[in-house]
């Protein structure tokens, strides 16, 4: 496993839909040992999409199970090909994001969504997922397609803000990047 370098924005592998998964190969699965690694390097990373870090293909995982916005969690979701099947409620709520470090905005977001999707083992899984986890997996569902949180900001002039500091592993508490 590694610890994989993010791209940010105005990259273009970020704002290009990735490739679907037709076989999973190896280097799938690496990739998904990577993301997952990659997230949990970051402090307070909830998920990370494949074009986060220069692949186009259809993976993300999510794990909001350590975060204090999380109330409920399914633990680690690998998601290959990943579909929203149906959504309801909204929240406007702050994201952030690894690949757009220096801000943060208000974002419109359904509070809940059920998801379909394939794991590293190939194996199809579908849920139901509620609150932040629901929000997160709706925010690497759209880096999949080439959808970065600033597209979703209704009003780029009350509801984006610059971030006032982003942790990295390493940084001496107190400082800012």
């Amino acid at each position: 496993m590694a610890v994989l370098p993010i791209r940010a924005f105005p990259d273009g592998v970020l704002k290009t839909p990735a490739r679907p998964i037709d076989t999973l190969t190896l280097q799938i699965v690496q990739l998904v040992d990577d993301l997952i690694e990659t997230m949990r390097h970051h402090p307070r990373c909830v998920g990370l999409a494949a074009p986060q870090v220069g692949v186009s293909a259809c993976v993300a995982v999510v794990d909001v199970g350590s975060h204090p916005k999380a109330t409920s969690s399914s633990g680690l979701l690998v998601c290959i090909n990943p579909r929203i099947l149906e959504q309801d409620g909204a929240l406007v709520q702050r994201e952030g994001c690894l690949s757009v470090p220096d801000l943060t905005g208000n974002v419109r977001r359904a509070t809940r969504v059920r998801v379909t999707a394939l794991d590293a083992k190939g194996r199809e899984w579908t849920r139901w997922c509620e609150g932040f986890e629901a929000i997160a997996v709706q925010h690497e569902v759209d880096h999949l397609a080439g959808t970065l949180f600033l597209d979703r900001i209704a009003n780029i002039r009350t509801d984006v803000f610059r971030r006032k500091r982003y942790w990295f592993p390493g940084q001496e508490e107190g400082a800012t990047k």
